[in-house]
């Protein structure tokens, strides 16, 4: 997501699939087909929505000349409208074709199953979609509630989805970790909303830090991450996870880092750094709290 306006970062499908798989591993459910077919999924999840966030800020006019970071293919002419609607039709039908195949993996022949999953991915595909595009009218990605669909879908929905195709049962405790990484998930786009602030008020983009005002948002940034090494730290006590484990919380003084070069710079090319960052940080994070829960 680095100088980009996608609702989260390239690496938020390993982020929440190698966290949802250390959790299986955890209970002794692991299954490699369904890690490799999750993670194709949610890389060409990725790229729709990428593709699809490219083509709807230049529709919209939300990209202009004073927006920091390299030139999007459509508004800079490099692609046409049209090329970037066939690419997103291409994309769309690729992550199903996958998620279709995850679905085979993990389920076999449970229709039930698989149906309650298809209607979830069709889900995931529409605010991949909607986020910048819109349906029939704004995207909800100009009126504040793209946090919302990044904490459900990079959080909630896809830790535990992937956890529950390892194990296909749930259980109350996986909801903290899951909730910590939609939480965090959150903040690297609320990075990405205040750096953008200016531009996004000025283009009509009412992102939540737009309603919010700089001052409040970054207050909420810290709440963000507050809240999530929080839940984290109950959740370490409560199993408890192995060191290795622990050593996720080694992400906290990068984290804060950023948060407090958000308040005290207003630098766009600064804040792209504490951008990559915040996303990087999440994503080791991820990886050795996973790592964590393979070893418990």
């Amino acid at each position: 997501m680095a100088a980009s306006r996608t609702p989260s970062h390239a690496t938020a499908g390993v982020r929440f699939h190698s966290l949802g798989t250390g959790l299986a591993a955890s209970v002794d459910a692991f299954n490699g087909a369904v890690l490799v077919l999750a993670l194709l999924t949610a890389i060409a999840l990725q790229v729709l929505s990428n593709l699809a966030n490219d083509y709807g800020d230049a529709a919209s006019g939300a990209d202009d000349d004073q927006r920091i970071g390299p030139a999007r293919a459509v508004s800079s002419g490099l692609l046409s409208a049209e090329t970037m609607r066939k690419g997103m039709v291409v994309a769309a039908l690729t992550a199903a074709l996958l998620g279709l195949l995850l679905l085979l993996a993990a389920f076999g022949n449970q229709w039930e199953q698989i149906l309650t999953f298809i209607l979830l991915g069709a889900a995931a595909l529409l605010a991949a979609v909607t986020y910048t595009v819109g349906l029939g009218g704004t995207p909800y990605g100009y009126r504040g509630f793209g946090d919302i669909a990044v904490f459900m879908f990079f959080g909630l929905l896809g830790v535990l989805g992937t956890y529950y195709l390892h194990v296909q049962q749930l259980s109350w405790l996986p909801l903290l970790p899951a909730a910590a990484c939609g939480l965090l998930a959150t903040a690297v786009l609320n990075v990405n909303n205040v750096r953008d602030i200016e531009s996004d008020a000025r283009n009509g983009k009412i992102t939540l830090a737009v309603r919010l005002g700089r001052e409040s948002a970054i207050n909420y940034h810290w709440v963000l991450l507050g809240l999530a090494l929080l839940l984290t730290l109950v959740y370490l006590i409560a199993l408890p996870v192995p060191l290795v484990g622990w050593s996720c919380l080694l992400v906290a003084k990068p984290l804060t880092d950023a948060a407090s070069t958000l308040r005290h710079i207003r630098d766009g090319e600064i804040l792209t750094g504490m951008l990559k960052k915040t996303a990087i940080s999440t994503l080791i994070y991820s990886v050795l709290l996973s790592i964590g829960l393979a070893f418990f």
